[in-house]
């Protein structure tokens, strides 16, 4: 947030060397006559203009880096959640006992897949997957699907409450 700060007023200088410099090419090109400004007065704006463009560049630059790397920071903390993630989903099914067809079934479902298209998936008939998700929910405790799922979420909310307490 500080990087962008100092952005408003650095555009507004920008817009009025922007300006400036426009100001004193149209006129010739478009036929007007301006009043002439001594000579000092007018190399002052055109090296503040100059400066102004330039330090816009590099508070840009700056802001992009910026930005870039606050990009990457948020790609790291969702690969890293993505790999908590399946670290809890396979302690949990550890915990439960899953079979290794349970915990293909039980990962497609919280994938959200549907009961046929798991069956499809796993090249099996969908009683099969209903059985097999059945058994799933009875060694997790849950009723359904929704509940399994909500398992999941808690325990990645009680890990990020976890971690924001210990920073």
């Amino acid at each position: 947030m500080k990087a962008w700060l100092g952005i408003g007023p650095l555009m507004a200088l920008q817009l009025v060397c922007g300006l400036f410099l426009l100001w004193n090419i149209l006129p010739g090109l478009l036929g007007f006559q301006t009043p002439p400004i001594a000579w000092v007065y007018y190399e002052l704006f055109e090296i503040g203009a100059v400066l102004a463009l330039i330090l816009g560049v590099v508070v840009n630059a700056s802001v992009l880096r910026h930005s870039l790397r606050r990009q990457r920071a948020a790609e790291k903390s969702l690969r890293l959640a993505s790999g908590a993630f399946m670290d809890v989903l396979e302690e949990r099914f550890d915990e439960w006992g899953l079979t290794p067809a349970e915990r293909d079934v039980a990962l497609f479902a919280i994938k959200g897949l549907s009961v046929s298209e798991i069956a499809a998936m796993r090249a099996t008939s969908e009683g099969t997957v209903k059985a097999q998700s059945n058994a799933i929910y009875r060694k997790a405790g849950v009723t359904g699907r929704p509940q399994l799922l909500s398992l999941f979420i808690e325990d990645l909310m009680d890990d990020s409450a976890a971690q924001i307490a210990a920073q």
